[in-house]
């Protein structure tokens, strides 16, 4: 009796299998196309008027601007000064570059939390790295921070370190954020909601010029 049972539910059950088999392959492949196309790299020539004056400071990513916050006073750049935050979804491109010349005073790397990228609690409390930049112009700060899904944050910097802006420095994987800090004395050009390309766009220049 269960034998025969066993046979007739096989039966109904083997038109199913192809089907399955059809769908588990179409998923797997989207996953591993989707998992090669995240880890692309393109190029991302630096914005000429940047080339041409050191004292602009370009998106280190690509995304969308969720916030331009004024600090009363940054411990980093020691004075007042503008938080920029870019958010990168996971179909944005996610390697990161320079966002100025100069050379790499501090690097640190905080654990923390993995709250969504655009929560403004992100900052502090979610593992993130950061760094401290000495420009021509003054000294800026910028960071990686994970988000909920973005569990791995990768640099090549280290402190003492002489950067161009516009180069690779790192990748943030699986939708994260970006935070450039700049004196209160740079002029800002981005607002929030605006889209940004690494390299190209130009977010605030240190001199205070308005270009």
């Amino acid at each position: 009796m269960l034998g025969a049972a066993l046979a007739i539910a096989s039966v109904g059950f083997a038109p199913i299998a192809p089907v399955l088999k059809a769908i588990l392959w179409v998923l797997g492949g989207g996953l591993f196309f989707f998992t090669i196309w995240f880890f692309r790299d393109a190029e991302r020539p630096l914005n000429p008027e940047a080339a041409a004056n050191s004292a602009l400071v370009v998106a280190p990513a690509d995304g969308q601007v969720v916030n331009v916050l004024p600090i009363e006073h940054n411990p980093e750049l020691g004075c007042p000064a503008v938080q920029i935050s870019i958010f990168l979804s996971p179909v944005n491109l996610h390697v990161n570059r320079y966002p100025a010349a100069g050379t790499i005073r501090r690097v640190t790397y905080f654990p923390g939390k993995y709250l969504m990228a655009f929560n403004p609690k992100s900052s502090h409390e979610n593992e993130r790295s950061q760094f401290v930049l000495e420009t021509e112009h003054g000294m800026i700060s910028y960071q990686q921070i994970t988000g909920f899904l973005a569990r791995r944050i990768v640099y090549e910097t280290q402190e003492g370190d002489v950067v161009k802006a516009g180069d690779r420095f790192g990748m943030m994987k699986f939708g994260s954020r970006m935070d450039v800090v700049v004196p209160s004395t740079a002029h800002v050009f981005i607002r929030p909601g605006q889209k940004v390309v690494s390299s190209a766009t130009i977010l605030a220049d240190l001199k205070g010029q308005i270009s």
